[in-house]
């Protein structure tokens, strides 16, 4: 999955999530239109617009004071009823997906009342999942990293490592850059974790497809052409990993190590990492499923490390039944506080409308601090986030924080709405006694959706029978630079013309669709499966350029001709 999907939106991206408030994905429209936040700066020159002036014209004022009229709490005997129907709940959207394997944990009341296993490990394979098998989380986690980062904002007697949501990030990592130069000197972690920074959707994950690592990756944000600062909601995985980093460089730790040091080892969470190799190495994990021809399999090894923060964290349901138990606690754990709860507070705001209402009665979505924020029938704070790989894994994490209620779901096959179904239907059952619809229906189409929307207008597979033959092969072969991409060789071979492209590089064959453009499979995460190679041809009669459309969402496809 592509745009608007992959970790947040390929994950948290269900439309379905959204109507609820679960926590949906993140929906990519123009120009949303930023909520006020403590600690805004002023609006960068390139805009007209004051941080949450469109928002507060058009929406009811948000406030972080309770309402007037308290809703009725959940009753524990209401959250028992659902408790004891997650067996069927599970199992049901296991049957009716084929998913292999899933874990389940809720926790209530700083209690945690549910922790079990369903189905395998690897299908076809005998082993069980179970409380302590190590799943990757894809975009989970994010409200996982921002909590590590409120517990660093929020330790006091830091002294020169001092680190604050609205600290420039180039103040802690100079060498940072983005296109606009003010934008530079002004964007803060709290733009980048709510994904308000201008960076275009998914910046950067393309590179990481062509297998650059995070260091390159990061340098060339600065390519990236912005859109308006504070004022629009583009999910970017390594804007938000960009963050991280800076405020692990100001404690001196890498990720990995803050990380471990400041969350994972304080809650006991043994079994959860930062680091792709702790999840490759743990002998009871959860292979990755994708379905081909209406089977399960086990086809691929995804290795997130570049955007660790973002996307790169594995655990259990068991760890992260510990977590959630901190997070509805208001940062307290075991009786001890390890998180200062204005910290916490911080990242529960909307920061950015994220998913405005699509008809006059519907409730829109905000994304705060690496969560997306909503309300619910009740106006009670609903918080989420989805997780997802297209290579093959499905994660959700849903919380009512004041009814000290909260659900995580972890599988092991590719997005197919099953881990929201699970959350979504116990939510449910929580608050109605029943479920009010088919969520695994509704978020099932949602994700379907979005796959068709991102496959090329082109059908590459098959060309038209009028297609304009190709010219010599020497018309085409060479080398192609570009800054961004780097360089790009097309050569000839025994089978036909081959594509070189990314640090390995990667070998793409190319095969003839119409005149001068050509097929080939594109790869990674965020592949479409066959897109084209648009040469454009000089009057010599070689090629002077090539397009790869899935590589030019920005404008940065086009490689040119080596002299």
């Amino acid at each position: 999955m592509r745009r608007g999907s992959a970790t947040a939106l390929v994950g948290a991206a269900t439309a379905a999530a959204v109507l609820c408030g679960c926590g949906g994905p993140p929906v990519t429209t123009a120009a949303h239109r930023t909520t006020a936040v403590p600690g805004d700066a002023t609006a960068s020159p390139r805009t007209t617009t004051t941080p949450g002036t469109a928002i507060a014209a058009r929406q009811p004022t948000l406030s972080a004071a309770p309402p007037a009229q308290p809703p009725p709490a959940l009753t524990p005997a209401a959250v028992d009823a659902a408790v004891s129907r997650l067996d069927g709940i599970a199992r049901d959207v296991m049957r009716r997906t084929g998913v292999p394997g899933m874990a389940v944990t809720v926790v209530h009341r700083d209690r945690v009342i549910y922790l079990k296993g369903f189905g395998v490990r690897r299908a076809g394979s005998p082993g069980a999942v179970g409380p302590d098998t190590v799943f990757q989380l894809a975009s989970v986690s994010k409200p996982l990293a921002t909590t590590v980062v409120a517990r660093a904002v929020g330790q006091p007697g830091a002294g020169p490592r001092a680190v604050g949501w609205d600290d420039p990030v180039v103040r802690h990592d100079p060498g940072f850059a983005l296109k606009d130069p003010w934008v530079t000197r002004h964007v803060t972690p709290a733009d980048l974790f709510s994904h308000r920074s201008g960076l275009p959707d998914h910046a950067g994950d393309l590179l990481e497809d062509l297998g650059y690592g995070r260091r390159y990756i990061l340098e060339h944000l600065r390519d990236e052409p912005l859109g308006p600062f504070r004022v629009q909601y583009a999910y970017t995985n390594f804007g938000f990993t960009e963050a991280a980093l800076a405020v692990a460089r100001a404690r001196g730790l890498s990720w990995e190590e803050l990380s471990r040091t400041l969350l994972y080892e304080p809650l006991g969470m043994r079994s959860t990492s930062s680091s792709f190799a702790a999840y490759a190495r743990a002998p009871d994990r959860a292979a990755l499923h994708v379905r081909v021809d209406g089977r399960w399999e086990a086809r691929h090894v995804r290795d997130p490390q570049a955007q660790s923060p973002a996307g790169g964290a594995s655990s259990t349901a068991r760890d992260l039944g510990s977590w959630l138990r901190l997070q509805l606690a208001g940062g307290v754990y075991a009786g001890r506080r390890l998180i200062e709860r204005s910290a916490l507070d911080r990242t529960y705001l909307p920061h950015v409308l994220s998913a405005p209402p699509t008809a006059p009665y519907g409730r829109p979505g905000f994304y705060g601090l690496g969560w997306n924020v909503t309300y619910d029938d009740l106006g009670r704070l609903q918080l989420g986030h989805s997780g997802g790989f297209a290579l093959g894994a499905a994660t959700n994490v849903t919380m009512l924080p004041s009814e000290g209620l909260g659900i995580v779901v972890l599988t092991n096959g590719e997005p197919v709405g099953a881990a929201e179904a699970v959350a979504l239907t116990f939510l449910d059952v929580a608050r109605h006694g029943r479920p009010t619809v088919d969520w695994l229906r509704l978020a099932g189409a949602a994700f379907a959706g979005m796959e068709r929307g991102e496959r090329p207008a082109t059908d590459y597979g098959r060309p038209p029978a009028d297609a304009a033959p190709a010219r010599p092969a020497r018309a085409y072969t060479g080398v192609y630079a570009n800054g961004y991409y780097g360089p790009l060789t097309v050569t000839e071979e025994r089978a036909g013309l081959v594509m070189r492209l990314g640090p390995k590089p990667l070998r793409l064959p190319l095969r003839h669709y119409a005149g001068d453009t050509f097929a080939y499979l594109t790869p990674g995460e965020n592949s479409v499966g066959l897109d084209g190679a648009r040469f454009t041809v000089g009057a010599d009669g070689r090629a002077a350029k090539v397009t790869l459309p899935a590589l030019d969402h920005t404008g940065l496809g086009t490689f040119t001709r080596r002299p």
